[in-house]
């Protein structure tokens, strides 16, 4: 166990690195080249006025808002809702955003620009009422040049949202600006938007060469002479190197350069070592400097082959991966940065070490906590191409538009040291068509002339027994990604031994299938289990239902008031299920033992499975009017046996080696009190509980209390960060009342805001933008959002016959 815990500290401390880099990227090198512009905006739900893109419009009785905002998980889940149950059931349509910004007498002359980091969807821009044009993909960054619009003295930014075509996604997708929005401003020589990409070419233990091409744009009608400085910082911020040249820029000119720095001794990026490296780039003239940017990047190698299967570094490495999807739960698409480092912490400590962004572009704050925890990426666009899943997707857009999006893709991610892979498509329904080996040919030729160090895949599946002939879509790629057909492994390896397999998703039931395909094949180098974390929308997925309810799988009919998906190692308030601890025993050999107990068929009615769940099993011993019946105790280990004991009592020993899957389940008479599960080697010893071989749960009684607990206690003052904060339900003696369904009322004071409420429940109907929310299987949960002053927030919470409490949180 102290392992574990070691490992924790040392992902706390890259985190603390993590932000003070990122925070220094966006306001340290340059203040006023890239402003957040997050705060402020008047927003309307619905129509945009007449008039209302004009700068004098009278917009006072609008609401507002700060981003990242999403209009849709404001609303409560209705069955007449047109996004359905892929869309969660919640509301769509139509959204309007104005806000105005200062422009100072000395800024003229800049060059100025938009970015949005995403807007979902159909995004129309203007400026001083000039429209912009419209950027139509929902997950895609896009950035706009609006230097000729730009005045002296008050500006106005109007964005027309447009989110009504329904359904154009298989899952909840959020509407509104749900991700960041930056104004820079640069001299009129700059650095291109993602005109910089950092490789390592040549590494090994003694040293590594860190190539650095970066584009330089020249808008003045004259030619210049520059100087172009290069540093580099080790990952404990120190530099470690400097290179200086003179360049020569001619009007109107986009100037790319190439260079070459060595690295002494370096520190090489890997998940268990996620040493972060930086550049800073900076132009000047005359010995002033006018433009800079910091890129931070890491040091690895990365091969890959049927016969030795993925390195990393020289190192071979078994990826235990998991998809998502990009939504937070209760906060529905709003990308906060502390809630995607959240995600990717989660995923860490569940024991992933790898991820899949399906199937869209996301969030740069995403990436870059990937790359300071340690988690591999494939880096996914699209989740189909020409012939659509739905009538409004991206079948409609990707003739116009398919290399815009891809390339944005690529061009703002390619120096993340976590992305190993990137991916064009999942699953596209024109499989059998002979045009798709045309557009797979496209799609890769663009990823491999934009980034040529990466390799290339597409998860691939099959409805019918007609896998085979899709060899030739297959060898587009440079991975094959198989969707739930890892079972036709060893005919497709005699067939085409070269190929190097990777299952791109598989079900959560089959976790030590999945392990032993990867275990024992070198050409399948991984699997990405789905899903890693629940997720709004693509409602009812894994989930167990009782007879009587209604039947089926989640693509079959309406399911409703299922309103999201249960197929998650992790559940949609950040619990672990017993399903996440057992993958994590396949896959790491030194964690320690875990006891969950299945559910007993009856006990709230007769259990019905669908293809993407589990037995329902929780880690709890309170089973009330169970008493004197049989109910199954499953116990998770890699050692060699474990035992078995209820109230002082023996129950059984039992193996868990790789014959017994590492599982052992023992059936047990219940009774109230406490079941212990403890770890013992061959000579029948039981091993030290001080390293996490002992687990025990003990009956809970009548609710009593409330208890919270915050993931973080202090959060930074800059109307941003988040703290999020579990509620349990305890009994008098601190156990958690896995029944308790009580209905919570909490309340904030001081220096925060109340952000979302919520719990775990996919048919819960609730809104999460309340103070009110029911318990489930005791727990809930209260997410705290910063504000721009320094203090304390004192969060309350109080339930009918309950104890309540109360937890500060302070903003420094």
């Amino acid at each position: 166990m102290s392992n574990h815990k070691g490992y924790l500290i040392m992902y706390k401390n890259l985190l603390f690195i993590f932000i003070a880099l990122w925070s220094f990227c966006m306001n340290g090198v340059s203040r006023d080249r890239k402003e957040l512009l997050d705060f402020g905006w008047r927003f309307l739900k619905g129509e945009a006025p007449v008039g209302s893109v004009k700068p004098d419009f009278d917009d006072a009785k609008w609401r507002i808002v700060d981003l990242p905002h999403d209009w849709s998980i404001e609303g409560i889940p209705s069955k007449d809702e047109p996004s359905g149950g892929d869309g969660g059931y919640r509301p769509n349509g139509k959204g309007c955003y104005r806000k105005t910004f200062q422009i100072n007498k000395e800024e003229i002359g800049k060059v100025f620009g938009l970015y949005f980091e995403g807007v979902y969807m159909n995004a129309e821009v203007f400026v001083n009422g000039s429209s912009l044009g419209t950027h139509h993909y929902g997950y895609s960054p896009f950035y706009h040049d609006i230097t000729s619009l730009i005045k002296q003295g008050e500006n106005v930014i109007v964005v027309n949202v447009d989110n009504s075509y329904q359904p154009n996604c298989r899952w909840y997708t959020g509407s509104g600006i749900y991700r960041h929005v930056w104004l820079t401003s640069t001299n009129p020589i700059y650095f291109k938007q993602w005109g910089t990409f950092i490789t390592t070419p040549n590494v090994s233990e003694d040293k590594a060469d860190v190539a650095i091409s970066t584009e330089i744009i020249n808008s003045y009608d004259n030619e210049r002479e520059l100087s172009l400085t290069t540093i580099l910082y080790g990952p404990l911020g120190d530099e470690i190197g400097r290179t200086t040249k003179g360049i020569v820029i001619k009007p109107g000119e986009t100037l790319k350069i190439n260079q070459l720095l060595p690295v002494q001794k370096p520190q090489c990026w890997s998940p268990d070592s996620p040493s972060l490296y930086s550049a800073r780039l900076s132009v000047a003239e005359n010995n002033r400097e006018i433009d800079s940017i910091l890129e931070s990047f890491g040091i690895r190698t990365i091969s890959y082959s049927a016969e030795e299967g993925f390195k990393l570094n020289g190192n071979s490495l078994l990826l235990n991966g998991g998809c998502i999807h990009h939504d937070n739960g209760p906060l529905g698409a709003a990308a906060f940065d502390r809630a995607e480092i959240r995600k990717v912490q989660l995923m860490k400590e569940a024991g992933f070490n790898a991820v899949r962004t399906s199937h869209n572009h996301p969030s740069e704050v995403f990436l870059h906590a990937c790359d300071s925890i340690g988690l591999l990426v494939i880096d996914e666009a699209f989740d189909g191409w020409r012939v659509a899943k739905k009538p409004h997707d991206y079948s409609t857009l990707i003739d116009k538009y398919w290399k815009d999006d891809l390339s944005a893709l690529v061009l703002r991610d390619r120096n993340h040291p976590s992305i190993f892979c990137w991916s064009v498509g999942n699953e596209v329904i024109e499989r059998k068509e002979i045009q798709i080996i045309t557009t797979a040919r496209k799609l890769v030729g663009l990823c491999r002339e934009l980034d040529p160090t990466r390799p290339v895949t597409s998860a691939l599946c099959a409805w019918d027994s007609d896998w085979e002939i899709y060899d030739p879509l297959a060898e587009a790629f440079d991975i094959v990604g198989y969707n739930y057909m890892m079972y036709k492994h060893e005919g497709d390896h005699i067939r085409v031994p070269e190929r190097i397999m990777i299952q791109t998703e598989s079900y959560p039931r089959d976790a030590f299938q999945s392990w032993s395909y990867v275990n024992d094949n070198p050409y399948i180098i991984g699997d990405f289990v789905w899903t890693s974390v629940d997720y709004l929308g693509e409602s009812s997925i894994g989930r167990w239902y009782y007879e009587g309810e209604n039947a089926g799988e989640h693509f079959f009919g309406d399911h409703f008031p299922w309103n999201a998906a249960y197929c998650g190692d992790i559940d949609m308030i950040g619990q672990r299920k017993p399903i996440s601890y057992y993958r994590e025993r396949l896959w790491n050999y030194n964690r320690p033992i875990y006891m969950a107990v299945k559910e007993p068929n009856g006990y709230y009615g007769n259990i019905k499975e669908t293809m993407w769940s589990v037995w329902p099993t929780f880690e709890s011993w309170t089973w009330p009017g169970h008493e004197g019946k049989e109910i199954e105790v499953e116990v998770y280990s890699r050692a060699p046996r474990v035992r078995l004991t209820l109230n002082g009592k023996v129950v059984g020993e039992k193996p868990t080696t790789r014959q017994e899957e590492f599982k052992a389940v023992f059936k047990v008479i219940y009774e109230p009190g406490t079941i212990l599960a403890e770890a013992i080697n061959n000579e029948g010893d039981v091993l030290s509980e001080l390293n996490g071989y002992h687990n025990e749960l003990k009956t809970a009684g009548e609710p009593y209390a409330i208890r919270l607990k915050a993931d973080r206690s202090t959060i930074n003052p800059d109307g941003q960060d988040l703290s999020f904060i579990t509620a349990e339900v305890v009994d008098k003696d601190g156990i958690v009342c896995p029944d308790a369904t009580n209905l919570l009322t909490f309340s904030l004071k001081g220096r925060g805001t109340l952000l979302a409420v919520g719990n775990a429940d996919i048919k819960e109907l609730d809104t999460t933008s309340d103070s009110k929310h029911k318990a489930w299987k005791g727990k809930a949960l209260a997410v705290v959002r910063s504000q721009l002053k320094k203090g304390k927030a004192i969060i309350a919470v109080s339930s009918q016959g309950l104890k309540g409490t109360q937890l500060e949180i302070r903003c420094k």
